[in-house]
């Protein structure tokens, strides 16, 4: 799903790289979204020789007196007043300020600056702006034919050298060159290697970052000595010693253990040898001294207890084994799949930044993609992903209200109208609803409401939503034979609820809806917005009964918080309410609901409810 998104996301001037954590199919608990977002306009070479093309800036590697690692970036050529300003002049030469390039990424505000990232105001996404250079880089040549292990594979390698590598703007801590220096990143490299791993592999991994964050870092003295690409490294270095066949379930525990003695080793002695570039030891001037005496002393202690420290972390140790049967049953490990999905932030929240990047010709390109895949599941991924973009695509085209007298206007209607038919390929719900705005935009408010009617049908029970906790009725639903022959995505299709989302001055969100100035987009759970716009609908129509009960509906939508997750939406459903209660004319009401509305989510910048309430 990851690498499918990350296709759809990337445009003609940057492509996106999910990394981290996230982006290796191990999201753990308190873990973030990492992205990197490469520029394409920006080219790195290792040397000052480059095919020219006056759309491209060109930068040069400079690694004298650098550390190993790390690198200079000479500007060679470019025709950008922007890159140039980015740049500092030294004995005649200008080179691409990392620190500059960062400090001009802030762009909203509650942005910091996280290392070599961006990070966003709730620290849920980290974005490196980064750069890329086509080949592979002649400090991490011996890296090619080091290993005399079947590990990597030769096809792997290969792979890995022909994406080149990333460079992340930080410098080394402390260096006088700091501003000017950029890292070397190896992280499509790392992804492509963890996806060789075998399932004993995976889970030492997970294990070795389980144990730092639950254990070691609730120490205040170790927490931030040891960090996850530490670990990554020791298990890359072990996986290349050792011969394959040995990472099988059956060696899990020595396997654990060897991985966890390295860690002790590499602390105990202050080395920790990046895995592609060894000269450069990342525990220098880190994990030494007074440092080093603390985290050692915590890692013996757990050392000490075997394959048992495990126990000590709470994931761990209060892990709930109810829902396992053993032996297995066939929908298990499918249960488990869905519950992942729905349970995931970041999924929810790496989708929602999925739709803030929208080219057709990203659309197109994931239809081609779509055309010629062979696997069935990677099909129906494809068209999930353009069921996502497509909702964003059709509220980027224009729209007027009157269709009906202008030939110009009407085409723009039925284009809008075929794009939000391709949106309904993601979710059970929140699609048809998209097309229900159409029609109220363009003052079909019957054909609208029969819409959401359709709509609300299919807010049933059982159906899925993020934040969900699966009960007992979802449980032996899956069960079922006919679901267990699909995929996890054909069932988000059928039985997901999504939020329905209206970005910034689209023209399908409802007039009433808008507030001047507002420059966010507006996220309202399906179901509280079903009924909302059901009340606007019968407004026009001069249905009073009916506005009432529409009105009365979605007051208890919002008391039974139905298929509505806890992840603070339910503030925007409050706001629904109290949209619907001021048309009615109800204005203290609707003042209340805009009051629980400000209460549940006060923060004035995402919750227009405050400014409703001037």
């Amino acid at each position: 799903m990851t690498t499918v998104r990350d296709i759809f996301s990337s445009t003609k001037s940057s492509t996106f790289i999910t990394s981290g954590s996230f982006g290796e199919g191990l999201e753990m608990r308190g873990s973030d979204i990492d992205i990197m977002q490469v520029d394409k306009s920006i080219k790195v070479n290792e040397d000052e020789q480059h095919d020219f093309d006056p759309s491209i800036t060109c930068l040069s590697m400079e690694t004298d007196d650098v550390k190993p690692g790390f690198t200079q970036l000479k500007l060679d050529y470019s025709r950008s007043q922007y890159i140039v300003e980015l740049c500092e002049e030294h004995n005649g030469k200008h080179y691409f300020s990392s620190a500059l390039w960062k400090g001009n990424m802030l762009m909203y505000k509650g942005d910091t600056i996280h290392g070599p990232c961006i990070s966003d105001k709730g620290g849920l996404l980290d974005n490196a702006f980064s750069l890329h250079c086509k080949t592979w880089i002649s400090s991490a040549v011996n890296w090619i034919t080091r290993s005399s292990s079947s590990w990597p594979s030769h096809n792997v390698t290969q792979s890995i050298i022909k994406h080149g590598v990333l460079f992340v703007p930080i410098g080394v801590h402390g260096s006088p060159k700091e501003d000017l220096e950029w890292r070397v990143s190896f992280s499509v490299a790392e992804k492509l290697l963890i996806n060789t791993f075998t399932h004993t592999q995976l889970i030492c991994y997970a294990l070795l970052k389980i144990i730092l964050k639950d254990v070691i870092e609730n120490d205040s003295e170790c927490k931030d000595l040891l960090c996850s690409y530490f670990l990554k490294t020791i298990i890359f270095w072990i996986s290349e010693e050792l011969p394959s066949s040995l990472w099988k379930p059956g060696n899990l525990i020595p396997c654990f253990m060897r991985c966890f003695s390295r860690l002790v080793y590499c602390v105990k002695h202050s080395v920790c040898l990046h895995y592609f570039i060894p000269e450069n030891n990342m525990f220098e001037n880190k994990i030494e001294g007074r440092a080093r005496d603390v985290i050692l002393d915590k890692l013996n202690t757990l050392h000490s207890y075997g394959w048992r420290c495990i126990l000590f972390t709470d994931q761990i140790s209060n892990f709930d084994v109810s829902m396992w049967n053993f032996p297995f049953e066939p929908s298990t490990l499918y249960i488990n799949d869905v519950n992942k999905i729905v349970q995931s932030r970041n999924l929810h929240f790496a989708n929602c930044f999925l739709e803030t990047y929208s080219e057709l010709d990203i659309v197109n390109k994931g239809l081609l993609h779509n055309i010629w895949c062979h696997h069935v599941s990677l099909k129906q991924l494809y068209a999930y992903y353009i069921s996502h973009r497509c909702r964003r695509l059709a509220q980027r085209l224009p729209l007027d209200g009157s269709i009906i007298n202008n030939k110009n206007q009407y085409k723009q209607y039925k284009s809008c109208l075929s794009t939000l038919l391709m949106n309904l390929y993601h979710d059970a719900v929140s699609g048809w609803l998209m097309i229900a705005s159409l029609f109220y935009k363009t003052k079909q408010y019957s054909k609208a409401l029969h819409i959401i009617r359709y709509s609300i049908s299919k807010c049933t029970s059982d159906k899925l939503f993020y934040g969900l906790t699966l009960s007992d009725i979802h449980y032996q639903s899956f069960k079922l034979l006919p679901f267990n022959k699909k995929s996890v995505v054909y069932l988000l299709k059928i039985l997901f609820v999504d939020l329905t989302r209206f970005h910034v001055n689209s023209p399908l969100t409802p007039y009433e809806i808008v507030i001047e100035g507002w420059n966010q987009p507006y996220f309202f759970p399906s179901t509280a917005y079903a009924f909302c716009l059901s009340a606007l609908c019968h407004n026009h129509l001069n249905n009073v009964k009916h506005c009432q009960d529409s009105i009365h509906d979605l007051k208890l939508v919002i008391e039974e918080q139905y298929l509505m997750s806890d992840w603070g939406y339910k503030a925007e459903a409050y706001t629904l309410l109290g949209i619907a209660l001021q048309l009615f004319g109800d204005k203290e009401s609707a003042r209340q609901a805009f009051l629980q509305s400000f209460t549940i989510s006060p923060d004035e910048s995402h919750n227009s409810a405050a400014r409703r309430l001037l």
